[in-house]
Order: C-alpha cells, then sequence, then structure tokens
C-alpha cells in the first residue's frame, strides 16, 4: 500500500527567506449570495504566463470584487490555465517576484505553503524517477553575487481529505461562489480513492495549503541528502 507525507519546512536547517509574490492573481471575491468576502490560499501556478493577455493589468489589482467581476477576469485566464484547475478567488499566477535573504539550501519554504528548490536538487530529483515535478523560473532578487538557480514548485490539487476526519458540522459550499469554511482536522485523513496514481508530488484537493508527497518522493529527498523538508506521515482510509 503506498504511504503519503505532509510536508513542512525543517526549522533547524533554515538559513534563507524570502518576501515574495507571483506577478499576477485573480482577486478576491464577495458573493451576494452567502455574504462572504473570500481568498483562497494554497492555489499558485507560476507556470502560467499571462503577459501575452490584453487585460493583464487587472490581474494586477489586490482588492476584492463583487463575484461576478471575478468570475469574469477567472474566464479570462481559464484557457491559459491547467486543465481542470478550480481557479477560486486569490488563484495567483506566473512567476516569484521579491526579495531574499541568506544562503539557500536545496528546499525552502514560505509557510509551509509554497516551495522553491534549487535547480540542482531539482534535477536531481528528475534523475531519481519523481513524477510529476514542475518546476518554474523564479523573479527573486538577491544580494549575493552568485545567486542560486531558484526554481518554484508548481504543485496541483488532487484528492481529498477522507469524511471521516471532518466535522460533521461542516457546511455545505456556497452554490454560487462555492465559499465554504473549516479548519485542518488535528489528525487529517486522505481519502485513498482519490489520490493520484501518477505524481509524486501534489496539494490536497479540499485543502490546498497541505503538501503531499508520495514514499517514492520522500526516499529520493532522503537518499540525495537534500535538506530543508520534515515528512509526517499521513494516514488513508
Amino acid at each position: 500500500m503506498s504511504r503519503f507525507f505532509w510536508l513542512s519546512e525543517d526549522k533547524k536547517s533554515i538559513t534563507a527567506s524570502f518576501d515574495a509574490t507571483h506577478k499576477w492573481g485573480l482577486p478576491g471575491a464577495h458573493c451576494d449570495t452567502c455574504g462572504a468576502t473570500w481568498a483562497s490560499g494554497g492555489h499558485q501556478y507560476p507556470a502560467v504566463d499571462l503577459s501575452q493577455l490584453p487585460e493583464r493589468r487587472e490581474f494586477e489589482r489586490a482588492r476584492p470584487e463583487p463575484y461576478a467581476e471575478f468570475v469574469r477576469l477567472r474566464e479570462l485566464v481559464r484557457p491559459l490555465a491547467p486543465p481542470h484547475a478550480p481557479l477560486p478567488p486569490g488563484t495567483h499566477f506566473g512567476p516569484l517576484v521579491g526579495s531574499t535573504s541568506g544562503r539557500f539550501g536545496p528546499f525552502t519554504s514560505q509557510g509551509d505553503m509554497l516551495w522553491v528548490v534549487r535547480r540542482d536538487a531539482f534535477e536531481s530529483l528528475q534523475a531519481e524517477g519523481v513524477r510529476g515535478l514542475l518546476g518554474c523560473p523564479t523573479e527573486l532578487r538577491f544580494r549575493q553575487k552568485a545567486p542560486p538557480d531558484l526554481l518554484e514548485l508548481q504543485l496541483e490539487p488532487h484528492g481529498r481529505l477522507h469524511p471521516d476526519c471532518l466535522s460533521p458540522d461542516v457546511p455545505l459550499p456556497c452554490e454560487t461562489c462555492g465559499w465554504v469554511y473549516f479548519r485542518l482536522p488535528d489528525e487529517p485523513i486522505l481519502d485513498a480513492a482519490s489520490l493520484p496514481t501518477d505524481l509524486d508530488l501534489f496539494r490536497v484537493g479540499n485543502y490546498s495549503t497541505v503538501i503531499v508527497g508520495t514514499e517514492r518522493f520522500m526516499n529520493a529527498v532522503q537518499r540525495l541528502g537534500l535538506s530543508g523538508i520534515v515528512f509526517h506521515e499521513l494516514p488513508t482510509r
């Protein structure tokens, strides 16, 4: 049976940090049906380039918009996004732009929700047969003369948390905008039948801030001696 692991940053090995965001993004949205004004975390597509989109400047605004305006912007981007990407309010696109400090090891995280990897480590993982990795160039600024070549991992949502680990009080999503809020369970369980069989690294579909790697990914990281990640096994059901 396959084993799956929740990734978090190894705080003991941190030697660098970055203050950055993506070049473009969908705004937050206000829904008149449920009354929520919201944006979702953990939906980042650095490989999606909006530079040729005539309306690209509309994706540089940060303020929330009425839901109908959000939908208009979302549909402009949808042909450029991966198939079946949910694209909720707050989805980000394009390269990371911002500043850095320190010396980067193989893996560095921003709040455990976004990971950058040095190119040499990325290529070593590919050579080890890790499946489905997509590394995207960044536009981070460095102070050192010989900066590292950092890639952001595009990690798409797949699979779900198992209903058994969720509270029975979780409401149904809003029929208009899809908004639903629930806290991450103290002991998450993955729905085994929903998990991808051809990827070794992905986000959990209904809790996209949780990033999961397979045992194959963990073994490759450990075999190569790549620092920066702590692995926590997640049960499946």
